[in-house]
């Protein structure tokens, strides 16, 4: 791989925020899918050292105003592989889990929740990783080649100076 232009990866993630910020149909080549992950965990770390100094309040709204545009990415990857893109829920799995443990804590009053919090947070812990695991796997795949019933193939997209 050649040089990566830094200013072509701010443009992809700005692109994505300004042009997709809700856009779940279509098909986002591997290259340009990564690349916008790179950008939004370097944002990540600058809130992360900025909530450090002031509030975490901060990681929310960042959080927050990300969620879409990632979700959108994250099913347009999806898409390319030929998986659909509800498989995007994975991410779910764990906050389902947390809310049944809740419910069975109210049902078994404050032992019963300390038990609950004891004996599943590892568990569930460890069904998030797992889950985010599945889903990095399917993401890192390549697309499938030719159109598929999610669109045509994706532009090619490098990170590189030149043509976008």
């Amino acid at each position: 791989m050649g040089p990566i232009d830094a200013n072509k990866l701010w443009q992809n993630f700005l692109d994505t925020v300004q042009n997709h910020y809700m856009d779940f149909d279509g098909r986002i080549g591997r290259a340009q899918f990564w690349f916008y992950c790179l950008v939004v965990f370097a944002l990540w770390i600058g809130a992360l050292v900025v909530a450090a100094i002031t509030t975490h309040l901060l990681l929310t709204l960042f959080a927050l105003a990300l969620l879409l545009p990632n979700l959108g990415m994250t099913v347009r990857r999806l898409h390319d592989t030929g998986k659909p893109g509800i498989w995007v829920l994975l991410l779910a799995v764990p906050l389902v889990l947390f809310m049944l443990m809740g419910i069975f804590a109210i049902l078994g009053g404050a032992l019963g929740f300390l038990a609950m919090l004891y004996a599943f947070t590892r568990l569930i812990s460890l069904v998030s990783l797992v889950c985010f695991i599945a889903l990095v796997y399917f993401c890192a795949q390549p697309g499938t080649p030719g159109g598929n019933a999610f669109g045509a193939v994706p532009p090619v997209w490098t990170p590189g100076p030149g043509a976008p």
